[in-house]
Formats: C-alpha cells, structure tokens, sequence
C-alpha cells in the first residue's frame, strides 16, 4: 500500500490538451486521466495525444464512454494502459464488463494490430504482458455496485477500483457530494474492501480534506487537479488581479 510520502497525484482531462499535459509534466505529474465520457475526445486528437503520452512514459487512465466492449477495447487500443469504468451496478455486470479489458483465457479482450502491438502480430508474451500491465478500475459510483464491492474487487478481471463519491452520493438519496460523514463511510467502506482484497483504489481528492482522509485509507493514487478548474482558478486570479490593479489607481 501507498505511502504518505509516495502516493501518485494524477490530473483530470476534459479535452485533449497537448499544452496542458506538457506544462503538467514540467511540474512532475505523471498519471493522467482521460475524461472520455464526459470530455469532448474526438477520437483523432485522442489517438495523438496518447501517442505523445506513451512517449513520455505516463500512465493514461482512460475513463471511457461507458460499460461496454467497444469503448474499452478502443481506448486499449490506443495505448491507455489503465482503464477505468463508469456505470458499473451488480457484481454480474461488473464481472462482464471488466472482462472486456483482458485476453482469454482471464478476459475476452479481442486483438487489434495497432500501436499496442507495433502493427503486427504479436507473440504470447504481448497478451500475457498486456493482462498484467493494463488495469482495470470499475467505478464504485452507485448502491448496486457499493453494495457488491467486495465481490466486485474478488474478480480475477478486476484490479482496483475508482471511488465515484458525487454520484454514489446521488445513488444512495442523499443529493449533491459534500463529503458528510456519510459519504466519507462510503469511500472508507470503498476503501477497506479494496485493502481487504489485497487491491488498489482511486480518489478523487481535489481538497485537502479529501487528500489526508485517503491517505489514512491507503488510497493508490490521488486525482488532485483538474483542467477546466485550473483555468477557471486562473482566469478568476487573472481577474482580482486586474480589478484590484484598477482600484489601487484611482
């Protein structure tokens, strides 16, 4: 499990943005995750980007457009070597779903010769490779799934998860996330299974608050930064700026 010292801070993508990875990068980040299904990810500047991201050796967690084969096996495809799954409800759906991220004999992912494999055909050691190194992270982001985690988490399929607390929040009834003693009882109980099972877990934590609670449940990795919110902080710093400028010289 993570360290305090050594947990991975990860940054949240709306759009493929070339810049805002290499600026990112510049300040040491390395695990980035794709937004696919609520971002606008046209899928040629998505296939180029991750080209980029692959030769700068990051790790690309794709959230894709939903639980179904083909978002999954398009964004591997691509080069993302994490992939994360929204929508997830019942063990069952879960244990289908999360089968489309690995080769049989564990999954039933389908080849593609493309960048994954150098355009070519590819020996065992690709597929046996590939079920080891590529991650599959179901989203915990509904009752039906919170309820089956630990059977979720028990999957051969599976290996980790990523804690969806805005929308579990609005699962369970209890309206808009504001991380209350309730929503911190689910992602600890997110957490703990995760643990349990010897396995990683993903939290959005864009507060401190968020960011000490998950590293007192062994969080894997944190998702700290976001890009529509970074230039939102920046333009409103932009603006009091200019505002205070103008009052201070009258």
């Amino acid at each position: 499990m993570s360290s305090e010292q050594d947990v991975p801070l990860a940054v949240w993508l709306s759009t493929p943005n070339h810049m805002f990875v290499e600026l990112a990068v510049a300040l040491g980040f390395r695990h980035y995750v794709l937004d696919i299904e609520h971002g606008l990810f046209d899928p040629d500047r998505t296939d180029r980007l991750i080209a980029h991201m692959r030769s700068l050796n990051l790790k690309i967690y794709a959230k894709v457009l939903g639980p179904n084969t083909t978002a999954v096996q398009q964004a591997l495809d691509m080069g993302c070597n994490r992939i994360i799954i929204p929508h997830i409800g019942t063990f069952d759906h879960a244990r289908e779903v999360a089968a489309t991220a690995k080769y049989p004999p564990l999954g039933v992912r389908s080849f593609a010769g493309t960048r994954t494999s150098g355009y070519t055909n590819a020996p065992q050691e690709h597929y046996d490779a590939a079920n080891r190194e590529i991650l599959c992270f179901p989203m915990i982001e509904s009752k039906e799934a919170l309820a089956d985690v630990e059977a979720i988490l028990s999957l051969p399929t599976v290996d980790g998860v990523f804690a969806g607390p805005t929308d579990l929040s609005l699962s369970r009834g209890r309206g808009a996330y504001a991380f209350s003693d309730d929503d911190r009882s689910d992602i600890a109980a997110i957490a703990h299974a995760a643990i349990s099972a010897g396995k990683r877990w993903i939290m959005p934590a864009w507060t401190r608050a968020e960011q000490s609670f998950g590293r007192e449940h062994s969080a894997s990795v944190f998702v700290v930064s976001e890009e529509v919110g970074c230039m939102q902080v920046g333009l409103e710093k932009s603006w009091e700026d200019a505002r205070a400028a103008a009052g201070a010289g009258r």
